[in-house]
């Protein structure tokens, strides 16, 4: 994906609350070369969004149970 050395696919994620985002893709910041994921939601006005990977592919615990902030849960 986009050469940049992520195992992130392009696809749709399910959100940990529940709604579903689709990933464009994996970008590169131009000034701090941090990787950011470029995504917009599946639902409403379907805005691009951009979050940093290290975020994207966290855990976070809800109701003590840990689980990924976003799934991957296949191609759009």
């Amino acid at each position: 994906m986009a050469g940049h050395g992520s195992t992130l696919k392009p696809g749709k994620y399910e959100h940990y609350k529940g709604n579903y985002y689709e990933v464009i893709d994996v970008a590169r910041h131009s000034e701090t070369g941090e990787l950011l994921v470029a995504y917009r939601p599946l639902y409403g006005e379907g805005a691009l969004w951009v979050r940093p990977l290290d975020m994207f592919t966290e855990t976070v615990t809800v109701n003590g149970q840990t689980r990924p902030r976003f799934r991957y849960s296949g191609d759009t």
